[in-house]
């Protein structure tokens, strides 16, 4: 593998990651309603797994309520179950083929509560990015090894796969602190 190729799948790798903590982000509640709150929840039909979102319509016609139009009558039951068996804490209310998601207000304790389940994402995030590095600066140091380039290289590599880190990590550090202050807005 030539140490472009290294940088390269690096910089995917840690795109990846804080493309991943971006969503998890999103699907943090914030008292706010936010159709990214159900998009990507599972949902057992049709004998597989799918997404919220390739079975309904999700809208939010207010700052305080989820709108949840199924395509199909037969899965309202499926969506109901899968929400009331996900981590939201919302008890969606059935009207005929509409699924409405009402949004409570949070308490101060909840609040501190999502900061914290927050900054774990955040970390976890931060730790996958570091990892990342490490392996590009390992494959580096085995072209180095076998004399595929030289010593300069190998530290110009090591100098540019920090750079990517610690730009990626400032990524999740900006949407860490966004996150926060949403959560805490009253």
């Amino acid at each position: 593998m030539a140490l472009d190729d290294i940088l390269l799948e690096a910089e995917e790798k840690m795109i990846k990651s804080t493309e991943v903590i971006q969503a998890e982000f999103g699907g943090i509640r914030t008292g706010k309603a936010s159709p990214d709150l159900v998009t990507n929840l599972m949902v057992e039909a049709y004998g597989t797994h799918m997404r919220l979102k390739e079975l309904a319509a999700v809208t939010t016609p207010d700052s305080r309520l989820i709108l949840i139009q199924p395509w199909d009558g037969t899965t309202v039951d499926p969506i109901r179950k899968a929400l009331e068996e996900s981590k939201l804490g919302i008890t969606p209310m059935i009207d005929g083929k509409l699924i409405r998601l009402p949004i409570p207000p949070l308490s101060e304790e909840r609040r501190q509560d999502l900061v914290k389940a927050v900054r774990k994402i955040a970390e976890e995030g931060r730790v996958s990015v570091r990892a990342n590095r490490r392996h590009a600066i390992d494959e580096a140091k085995k072209l180095q090894k076998s004399g595929e380039i030289t010593e300069d290289q190998l530290a110009d590599a090591e100098k540019e796969v920090q750079k990517l880190t610690d730009q990626y990590v400032a990524e999740i550090e900006k949407g860490l602190t966004a996150k926060e202050a949403e959560l805490l807005k009253v």
